[in-house]
Parts: structure tokens; C-alpha cells; sequence
């Protein structure tokens, strides 16, 4: 269940990372709630995570999926940079979710 809890903070991650773009410094209110909604969802479902997973694990793979999910939606959303040293280093970051799961008990 933990893991489940991780996976579900961290897609809050990218929810509240993507709608900061959307806040313009929080002067738009649907956007800023929206985020902040993100914000506290993502911390809570780490918070559980981490009742049974420990700290670091869980934090690197919260921020992985955050950074992997902002990143990609950045290029589909925003059009921002497909070239290939970032994909190479996107996957790394997968690979290092992905090892973090299998060598964690």
C-alpha cells in the first residue's frame, strides 16, 4: 500500500508543479487552488509512504516521479526541449525509480 501511496504523491507532485505555471505567482485563483490542493495531497500521501518505506527511498522516488512527470508534460504543454541528452537523463531517472522499487523491502 505504501508504494500506492507514493505513486499517488507523487502524480500530486506534478499536478501542483505544472499548475504553479498556471498561478502566474499565484495571482490567479482557480490555478492557485488548484496547486495548493496539489501541494498538501502530495505531502499527505508521502506522509504515508513513509510509515512503512524508509525516508530516503520514498523522497527520491517522490521527487523522481515529480520531476519525470513535470518534465514531460513541460515538453507536451509547453513545448519545451525533446532533445536527446534529456531524454537519455529522463531515463535515468526512471531507471533509478524503478531500482529503488525492486531493492527496496
Amino acid at each position: 500500500m505504501a508504494w500506492l501511496y507514493l505513486l499517488i504523491a507523487g502524480i500530486f507532485e506534478v499536478v501542483w508543479a505544472i499548475g504553479m505555471k498556471y498561478t502566474q505567482g499565484f495571482t490567479r485563483l482557480i490555478p492557485s487552488l488548484i496547486t495548493i490542493a496539489g501541494m498538501v495531497l502530495s505531502i499527505t500521501f508521502l506522509s504515508l509512504a513513509t510509515k512503512t518505506l524508509p525516508i530516503g527511498t520514498a523522497y527520491a522516488v517522490w521527487t523522481g516521479i515529480g520531476a519525470l512527470g513535470a518534465i514531460l508534460l513541460g515538453m507536451i504543454l509547453f513545448n519545451e526541449p525533446r532533445d536527446p541528452g534529456r531524454l537519455l537523463f529522463l531515463s535515468l531517472i526512471l531507471i533509478g525509480i524503478i531500482g529503488l522499487k525492486l531493492t527496496t523491502r
